[in-house]
């Protein structure tokens, strides 16, 4: 039976994912943010959410890679089946997912370049005007980086012990 029990790192991983998504959905990002409602405007808000956590768990050790590996797995898979019902052919969803996958690397190495200050990188708000923003005509760019940075803080209070287990907590908007 052991064969066909899942492991706890892959549900705490979708726990993780759960809550993201949940946030992600936080009416006030749309409202007080001006996120655009879109499918790429929710697409950055998920992926964000997931960065944060991602973020949070870089270099805590092996259970640590474990619950992130379920945590990006749960992502991508969620983003095939909304492909699959957005109607994307099965011939075309591996494309698209490959090109999904493409992007979030790269946010993530963007991300984490603007969090670490690196030099080169481009500063949390150019990033945040051009994924979350793109095409949004004098954005609350500012906003949305108090936002960022308050939640990477409010993660890097958290327990891990409670995130390695699926548990987070978001602070508000």
């Amino acid at each position: 039976m052991r064969l066909f029990r899942k492991r706890p790192a892959t549900e705490n991983g979708r726990r993780l994912y759960a809550a993201c998504v949940q946030q992600a959905r936080t009416p006030s990002l749309y409202a007080e943010l001006a996120t655009p409602d879109t499918i790429e405007g929710r697409f950055e808000h998920y992926s964000l959410h997931v960065i944060f956590i991602l973020d949070r768990l870089v270099r805590q050790g092996d259970e640590a890679a474990e619950v992130s590996q379920g945590l990006f797995d749960a992502y991508v898979r969620a983003l095939d089946d909304t492909l699959r019902e957005m109607g994307v052919g099965d011939l075309s969803v591996g494309r698209k997912m490959r090109r999904i996958g493409e992007a979030l690397y790269g946010r993530l190495r963007n991300y984490e370049a603007a969090f670490n200050g690196e030099e080169g990188a481009d500063s949390l708000e150019t990033l945040l005007a051009r994924t979350v923003y793109e095409g949004v005509a004098d954005p609350p760019v500012a906003g949305m980086a108090a936002y960022v940075q308050t939640q990477r803080a409010h993660l890097a209070s958290l327990e891990l012990r409670d995130m390695l287990e699926g548990a987070v907590t978001w602070a508000q908007p």
